[in-house]
């Protein structure tokens, strides 16, 4: 039985190919005299329309060559969602210089000051700043500035596409078999839902954003006492709002339980500093990361401090 020979399929022109019917195009303009005018023209005019289509032949490779260098979707999300540049080591600069890309997110201007260590990264997002830590491979805190403007802004269609931050080393970051069947929930620390633009709201899936939470604190009493409280402060403020969220780990990291092969740590409480700029008054909300915590008041910002060790707003004057 004679067996038929498999049709070809036609394949795209080369771009080596395009570009020489460009050159030739050019070279067919050249030979036109000024008799010749419209036929001229025409030929220009098609040569442009073939450089324009050259051009975007040209993005459309770069663009297929970094999506297949990816190593999958999460990665895949994690290019298209966060911003180009390299963490900065918050060990080996001061907190100024660490975060010298996206002051905007602090009080005055000025990070928090934390006790360095080897591991810790500065982030910047296009509505956020992370300072994160490779040892718990959560964040330390999570900084950001809301307002009127911003909060008006936001609702935006959620992607719930979660990603491990390819800018972080592979040894100090989560990964999505890290949470997966453990019992906690991804937990944002810059919520979602206060997310302005469409590039924002891919970022803040980032892992790096996430901490491991109890599932009936994170879809209830964080987020209907904390976060929806804190967002609507923010539309009715008159200035900016600077909000800090971060996990606590007691009695310390190493201590504390952890989940999945990379060993993400799991806070036993999370805390969102709210500072109003105009008001120059701020608090802190304080809550044990369990399914039976129920809402609380918020504590001082000084006790804040003194549960945390951390000086959350440098500079700034507080009123009484």
């Amino acid at each position: 039985m004679t067996q038929r020979k498999p049709t070809r399929r036609p394949r795209p022109r080369s771009m080596a190919r395009l570009a020489g019917i460009a050159l030739t195009l050019a070279a067919g303009v050249s030979l036109h005299s000024c008799a010749e005018l419209p036929a001229r023209r025409e030929l220009l005019a098609a040569g442009a329309r073939l450089q324009a289509l050259l051009t975007g032949l040209g993005t459309a490779v770069r663009q297929q060559a970094e999506q297949a260098s990816g190593a999958g979707a999460a990665s895949g999300a994690a290019r298209v969602a966060a911003p180009s540049g390299p963490p900065r080591s918050a060990s080996t600069a001061s907190a100024e210089e660490a975060f010298s890309a996206c002051p905007q997110f602090f009080a005055g201007g000025q990070p928090p000051v934390v006790q360095p260590q080897p591991s810790q990264r500065a982030l910047c997002y296009d509505a956020f700043a992370i300072l994160h830590s490779g040892q718990s491979k959560t964040a330390v805190y999570v900084a950001q500035k809301l307002n009127r403007a911003s909060i008006a802004d936001a609702g935006e269609k959620r992607t719930d596409k979660f990603y491990a931050d390819a800018r972080l080393r592979a040894a100090e970051r989560a990964t999505l078999e890290d949470y997966r069947g453990s019992g906690y929930d991804r937990g944002h620390l810059a919520p979602a839902g206060q997310m302005p633009t469409p590039a924002a709201m891919a970022q803040s899936f980032s892992l790096a954003n996430m901490v491991p939470q109890a599932p009936q604190h994170n879809q209830g009493t964080w987020r209907v006492s904390v976060e929806d409280a804190t967002k609507k402060y923010a539309a009715r403020a008159t200035g900016n709002v600077y909000v800090i969220t971060g996990p606590v780990y007691a009695p310390s990291i190493a201590q504390s339980k952890g989940i999945g092969p990379g060993q993400v740590r799991v806070p036993t409480h999370l805390f969102k500093l709210v500072y109003d700029d105009d008001q120059h008054r701020a608090w802190a909300h304080w809550q044990l990361n369990d399914n039976a915590t129920r809402g609380s008041r918020p504590i001082s910002y000084a006790e804040l401090v003194r549960r945390t060790g951390i000086d959350f707003l440098p500079g700034v004057n507080l009123r009484d």
